[in-house]
Protein backbone atom coordinates (compact mmCIF):
# COMPACT_ATOMS: atom_id res chain seq x y z
CA UNK A 1 0.00 0.00 0.00
CA UNK A 2 1.45 3.61 -1.82
CA UNK A 3 1.69 6.52 1.36
CA UNK A 4 -1.65 7.91 -0.69
CA UNK A 5 -3.34 5.12 -0.05
CA UNK A 6 -2.39 5.27 4.03
CA UNK A 7 -3.39 8.82 4.53
CA UNK A 8 -6.62 10.29 4.88
CA UNK A 9 -7.42 14.06 5.57
CA UNK A 10 -10.98 15.10 7.39
CA UNK A 11 -11.54 19.07 7.65
CA UNK A 12 -13.71 18.97 10.89
CA UNK A 13 -13.26 22.84 11.16
CA UNK A 14 -11.77 25.61 9.40
CA UNK A 15 -9.95 28.51 11.58
CA UNK A 16 -11.40 31.12 9.11
CA UNK A 17 -14.59 30.11 10.26
CA UNK A 18 -14.07 31.68 13.34
CA UNK A 19 -11.32 34.10 12.39
CA UNK A 20 -13.76 36.74 11.73
CA UNK A 21 -15.72 36.24 14.82
CA UNK A 22 -12.80 36.28 17.35
CA UNK A 23 -11.00 39.36 16.00
CA UNK A 24 -14.46 41.43 16.34
CA UNK A 25 -14.54 40.35 19.73
CA UNK A 26 -11.04 40.63 21.02
CA UNK A 27 -9.83 43.67 19.37
CA UNK A 28 -13.01 45.79 20.58
CA UNK A 29 -12.92 43.98 24.01
CA UNK A 30 -11.69 46.38 26.94
CA UNK A 31 -8.52 44.45 27.10
CA UNK A 32 -7.44 43.83 23.21
CA UNK A 33 -6.19 40.50 22.65
CA UNK A 34 -5.81 37.69 19.91
CA UNK A 35 -6.27 34.03 20.45
CA UNK A 36 -2.69 32.48 20.01
CA UNK A 37 -4.14 29.66 17.77
CA UNK A 38 -3.94 32.04 14.66
CA UNK A 39 -0.45 32.39 14.91
CA UNK A 40 -0.13 28.91 12.95
CA UNK A 41 -0.76 30.13 9.55
CA UNK A 42 2.34 28.51 6.92
CA UNK A 43 4.29 31.74 7.77
CA UNK A 44 3.76 31.40 11.50
CA UNK A 45 4.45 27.67 11.30
CA UNK A 46 7.54 28.20 9.29
CA UNK A 47 8.74 31.22 12.36
CA UNK A 48 8.12 28.75 14.95
CA UNK A 49 10.02 25.40 13.49
CA UNK A 50 12.96 28.68 13.90
CA UNK A 51 12.42 29.41 17.06
CA UNK A 52 11.93 25.50 17.98
CA UNK A 53 16.00 25.49 16.99
CA UNK A 54 17.10 28.94 18.98
CA UNK A 55 19.55 28.37 21.68
CA UNK A 56 17.17 30.65 24.30
CA UNK A 57 14.45 28.03 23.42
CA UNK A 58 15.15 25.21 25.15
CA UNK A 59 11.76 23.46 25.51
CA UNK A 60 11.80 21.64 22.21
CA UNK A 61 15.30 20.63 22.88
CA UNK A 62 14.48 19.26 26.27
CA UNK A 63 10.90 17.43 25.53
CA UNK A 64 12.66 15.77 22.33
CA UNK A 65 15.64 14.57 24.72
CA UNK A 66 13.13 13.30 27.40
CA UNK A 67 11.25 11.52 24.03
CA UNK A 68 14.40 9.28 23.12
CA UNK A 69 15.57 8.64 26.23
CA UNK A 70 11.99 7.00 27.73
CA UNK A 71 9.34 6.76 24.83
CA UNK A 72 9.99 2.79 24.97
CA UNK A 73 9.31 2.91 28.54
CA UNK A 74 6.58 5.16 28.24
CA UNK A 75 4.89 2.44 25.22
CA UNK A 76 5.35 -0.15 27.76
CA UNK A 77 3.10 1.27 30.43
CA UNK A 78 0.29 1.44 28.12
CA UNK A 79 -1.81 -1.20 26.68
CA UNK A 80 -1.14 -3.59 23.42
CA UNK A 81 -2.33 -2.94 19.81
CA UNK A 82 -2.06 0.74 20.84
CA UNK A 83 -3.66 3.78 18.46
CA UNK A 84 -1.72 7.11 18.81
CA UNK A 85 -3.60 10.34 19.21
CA UNK A 86 -1.84 13.70 19.01
CA UNK A 87 -3.29 16.83 20.12
CA UNK A 88 -1.85 19.76 18.12
CA UNK A 89 0.75 17.76 16.11
CA UNK A 90 1.94 20.41 14.00
CA UNK A 91 4.45 19.02 11.84
CA UNK A 92 4.53 15.97 14.14
CA UNK A 93 8.58 16.24 14.37
CA UNK A 94 7.68 14.34 17.80
CA UNK A 95 5.83 11.93 17.25
CA UNK A 96 7.83 9.54 15.87
CA UNK A 97 9.89 8.38 19.13
CA UNK A 98 6.43 7.25 20.36
CA UNK A 99 5.76 5.54 16.49
CA UNK A 100 8.82 3.54 16.61
CA UNK A 101 8.52 1.47 19.83
CA UNK A 102 4.62 0.88 18.93
CA UNK A 103 5.75 -0.23 15.84
CA UNK A 104 8.47 -2.66 17.79
CA UNK A 105 5.92 -4.55 19.22
CA UNK A 106 2.75 -4.19 17.03
CA UNK A 107 2.23 -5.27 13.44
CA UNK A 108 0.32 -1.56 12.19
CA UNK A 109 -0.28 1.62 13.96
CA UNK A 110 -3.16 4.04 13.44
CA UNK A 111 -1.91 7.94 14.13
CA UNK A 112 -4.62 10.49 14.46
CA UNK A 113 -2.68 14.00 14.28
CA UNK A 114 -5.14 16.79 15.45
CA UNK A 115 -4.47 20.47 14.53
CA UNK A 116 -6.07 23.98 13.15
CA UNK A 117 -3.40 23.94 10.84
CA UNK A 118 -3.36 21.71 7.73
CA UNK A 119 -0.21 23.02 6.22
CA UNK A 120 2.07 22.17 9.08
CA UNK A 121 0.25 18.89 9.15
CA UNK A 122 0.48 17.64 5.72
CA UNK A 123 4.57 18.43 5.39
CA UNK A 124 4.73 16.10 9.04
CA UNK A 125 2.72 13.47 7.81
CA UNK A 126 4.17 12.74 4.23
CA UNK A 127 7.27 12.37 5.95
CA UNK A 128 6.68 9.93 8.37
CA UNK A 129 4.40 8.02 5.92
CA UNK A 130 7.44 7.87 3.34
CA UNK A 131 9.20 6.78 6.39
CA UNK A 132 7.22 3.97 8.29
CA UNK A 133 5.39 1.54 5.73
CA UNK A 134 3.61 0.09 8.22
CA UNK A 135 1.90 3.12 9.98
CA UNK A 136 -1.22 4.78 8.80
CA UNK A 137 -2.22 8.31 8.95
CA UNK A 138 -5.41 10.32 9.69
CA UNK A 139 -5.35 13.90 10.14
CA UNK A 140 -8.05 15.39 11.65
CA UNK A 141 -8.51 19.84 10.81
CA UNK A 142 -10.06 21.45 13.44
CA UNK A 143 -10.41 21.93 17.47
CA UNK A 144 -9.08 19.31 19.97
CA UNK A 145 -12.90 18.75 20.99
CA UNK A 146 -14.06 18.24 17.31
CA UNK A 147 -11.13 15.67 17.06
CA UNK A 148 -11.81 13.97 20.27
CA UNK A 149 -15.48 13.35 19.25
CA UNK A 150 -14.34 12.21 16.09
CA UNK A 151 -12.23 9.91 17.64
CA UNK A 152 -15.06 8.98 19.88
CA UNK A 153 -16.87 6.22 16.99
CA UNK A 154 -14.09 5.85 14.75
CA UNK A 155 -10.81 5.06 16.49
CA UNK A 156 -10.93 1.45 18.12
CA UNK A 157 -8.86 0.23 20.75
CA UNK A 158 -7.34 1.80 23.30
CA UNK A 159 -5.44 4.74 22.93
CA UNK A 160 -2.48 7.35 23.73
CA UNK A 161 -3.56 10.83 23.19
CA UNK A 162 -0.43 12.82 23.31
CA UNK A 163 -0.56 16.64 24.23
CA UNK A 164 3.14 17.53 23.99
CA UNK A 165 4.90 21.16 23.46
CA UNK A 166 3.75 22.14 26.82
CA UNK A 167 0.76 23.04 24.60
CA UNK A 168 -1.57 23.32 27.82
CA UNK A 169 0.24 26.33 29.10
CA UNK A 170 -1.28 28.68 27.24
CA UNK A 171 -4.63 27.53 28.95
CA UNK A 172 -5.88 29.82 31.57
CA UNK A 173 -6.74 27.88 35.14
CA UNK A 174 -10.37 28.18 33.65
CA UNK A 175 -9.30 26.79 30.27
CA UNK A 176 -7.09 24.17 31.98
CA UNK A 177 -10.09 23.01 33.78
CA UNK A 178 -12.41 22.28 30.45
CA UNK A 179 -10.27 20.78 28.96
CA UNK A 180 -9.07 18.47 31.04
CA UNK A 181 -12.67 17.39 31.79
CA UNK A 182 -14.19 17.16 27.86
CA UNK A 183 -10.48 15.39 27.81
CA UNK A 184 -11.75 12.85 30.99
CA UNK A 185 -15.34 12.86 29.41
CA UNK A 186 -13.84 11.71 26.05
CA UNK A 187 -10.98 8.77 27.32
CA UNK A 188 -11.81 5.11 28.07
CA UNK A 189 -10.56 3.26 31.27
CA UNK A 190 -7.59 1.29 28.83
CA UNK A 191 -6.60 4.98 27.42
CA UNK A 192 -3.81 6.74 28.39
CA UNK A 193 -2.92 10.74 28.18
CA UNK A 194 0.73 11.68 27.71
CA UNK A 195 0.90 15.40 28.49
CA UNK A 196 4.17 17.73 28.13
CA UNK A 197 4.52 20.50 30.82
CA UNK A 198 7.25 23.23 30.97
CA UNK A 199 8.65 23.40 34.22
CA UNK A 200 8.96 26.59 36.72
CA UNK A 201 11.84 27.93 36.86
CA UNK A 202 13.92 31.19 36.58
CA UNK A 203 12.12 33.81 34.86
CA UNK A 204 15.50 35.17 33.17
CA UNK A 205 15.54 31.66 31.10
CA UNK A 206 12.01 31.87 30.60
CA UNK A 207 12.04 35.70 29.32
CA UNK A 208 14.98 34.86 27.22
CA UNK A 209 13.04 31.81 25.76
CA UNK A 210 10.30 34.36 24.50
CA UNK A 211 12.20 37.25 23.50
CA UNK A 212 15.32 35.68 21.77
CA UNK A 213 18.24 37.77 20.65
CA UNK A 214 17.78 36.60 16.94
CA UNK A 215 14.66 38.51 16.89
CA UNK A 216 12.76 35.74 15.60
CA UNK A 217 9.96 35.17 18.41
CA UNK A 218 9.28 38.75 17.81
CA UNK A 219 8.28 38.32 13.72
CA UNK A 220 6.57 35.23 14.98
CA UNK A 221 4.22 37.61 17.52
CA UNK A 222 4.09 40.02 14.32
CA UNK A 223 2.73 37.60 12.15
CA UNK A 224 -0.50 37.21 13.47
CA UNK A 225 -1.28 41.29 12.15
CA UNK A 226 0.53 39.82 9.14
CA UNK A 227 -1.93 37.46 9.00
CA UNK A 228 -5.02 39.52 9.37
CA UNK A 229 -3.77 42.34 6.91
CA UNK A 230 -3.94 39.10 4.67
CA UNK A 231 -6.78 37.31 5.12
CA UNK A 232 -9.14 39.80 6.72
CA UNK A 233 -8.03 43.22 4.36
CA UNK A 234 -6.00 44.78 7.63
CA UNK A 235 -4.11 47.51 7.44
CA UNK A 236 -1.46 46.77 10.78
CA UNK A 237 1.88 48.65 9.94
CA UNK A 238 4.22 46.31 11.47
CA UNK A 239 6.38 48.85 12.21
CA UNK A 240 4.20 50.58 14.34
CA UNK A 241 4.19 47.81 17.14
CA UNK A 242 6.80 45.96 19.06
CA UNK A 243 6.89 42.71 21.24
CA UNK A 244 7.33 42.16 24.22
CA UNK A 245 7.42 39.06 26.61
CA UNK A 246 7.07 39.17 30.55
CA UNK A 247 6.97 37.31 33.23
CA UNK A 248 3.84 37.62 35.54
CA UNK A 249 4.98 36.75 38.90
CA UNK A 250 1.81 36.75 40.31
CA UNK A 251 0.14 34.04 37.89
CA UNK A 252 3.49 31.72 36.81
CA UNK A 253 3.51 32.78 33.32
CA UNK A 254 5.11 34.43 30.46
CA UNK A 255 2.62 37.31 28.47
CA UNK A 256 3.34 37.92 25.01
CA UNK A 257 2.12 41.12 23.59
CA UNK A 258 2.38 43.55 20.83
CA UNK A 259 2.60 47.18 21.70
CA UNK A 260 1.36 49.98 19.57
CA UNK A 261 4.27 52.64 19.70
CA UNK A 262 1.95 55.79 18.83
CA UNK A 263 -1.61 56.51 18.63
CA UNK A 264 -3.21 54.75 15.83
CA UNK A 265 -6.42 53.91 14.43
CA UNK A 266 -6.29 50.64 12.05
CA UNK A 267 -8.78 49.26 9.12
CA UNK A 268 -9.75 45.93 8.88
CA UNK A 269 -11.72 45.94 6.10
CA UNK A 270 -13.58 42.69 5.24
CA UNK A 271 -14.98 43.51 8.76
CA UNK A 272 -16.02 46.95 8.10
CA UNK A 273 -14.22 47.82 11.83
CA UNK A 274 -12.02 50.84 12.88
CA UNK A 275 -9.92 49.88 15.99
CA UNK A 276 -7.88 52.72 17.74
CA UNK A 277 -4.84 52.24 20.19
CA UNK A 278 -2.89 54.68 22.20
CA UNK A 279 0.66 54.68 22.45
CA UNK A 280 1.64 52.06 24.80
CA UNK A 281 -1.59 49.89 24.25
CA UNK A 282 -1.43 45.95 24.12
CA UNK A 283 -2.75 43.49 21.98
CA UNK A 284 -2.40 40.33 24.10
CA UNK A 285 -1.42 37.45 22.12
CA UNK A 286 -0.51 34.63 24.11
CA UNK A 287 0.07 33.34 27.91
CA UNK A 288 2.27 30.31 28.73
CA UNK A 289 1.87 29.38 32.44
CA UNK A 290 4.51 27.33 33.99
CA UNK A 291 3.58 24.74 36.45
CA UNK A 292 5.55 22.65 39.42
CA UNK A 293 5.42 18.76 39.00
CA UNK A 294 3.24 18.29 42.02
CA UNK A 295 0.88 21.45 40.72
CA UNK A 296 0.50 19.65 37.25
CA UNK A 297 -0.14 15.99 39.25
CA UNK A 298 -3.01 17.44 41.32
CA UNK A 299 -4.76 18.87 38.55
CA UNK A 300 -4.59 16.06 37.04
CA UNK A 301 -6.17 13.90 40.08
CA UNK A 302 -8.55 16.35 40.21
CA UNK A 303 -10.14 15.93 36.86
CA UNK A 304 -10.01 11.96 37.09
CA UNK A 305 -6.84 10.80 36.10
CA UNK A 306 -4.24 8.94 38.07
CA UNK A 307 -0.74 9.81 37.19
CA UNK A 308 1.26 6.30 36.11
CA UNK A 309 4.99 7.66 35.75
CA UNK A 310 6.55 10.95 35.37
CA UNK A 311 9.50 11.73 32.79
CA UNK A 312 11.66 14.55 33.45
CA UNK A 313 15.46 15.75 32.46
CA UNK A 314 18.27 15.89 35.09
CA UNK A 315 17.75 19.69 35.47
CA UNK A 316 14.12 19.51 35.52
CA UNK A 317 12.82 21.78 33.17
CA UNK A 318 9.87 19.95 31.87
CA UNK A 319 8.55 16.79 32.92
CA UNK A 320 6.34 14.40 30.75
CA UNK A 321 3.73 12.74 32.65
CA UNK A 322 1.58 9.78 31.59
CA UNK A 323 -1.54 9.19 33.03
CA UNK A 324 -4.67 6.96 32.92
Amino acid sequence: MNSAERYTSITLRSTQDNLARDVRQELTGPIKSLPCKYFYDPEGMALFEQICNLPEYYLTRVETAILKNQAARIIELCPSELVLVELGSGSSTKSRYLIEPCLARQEQLAYYAIDISPGGMENGVWQLLQEYRRLRIVGLVGEFADGLSYLATHASGPRLVAFLGSTVGNFTEEEIARFFTMLRHHLRPDDRFLLGVDLLKNPTVLEAAYDDSQGVTAKFNLNILARLNRELSAKFDLAAFRHRAIFNHERNRIEMHLVSLRDQRVRIGDLGLDIDFHQGETIHTENCYKHSQSQMESLLACHGFQVLSRFTDPQEQFCLFLAS
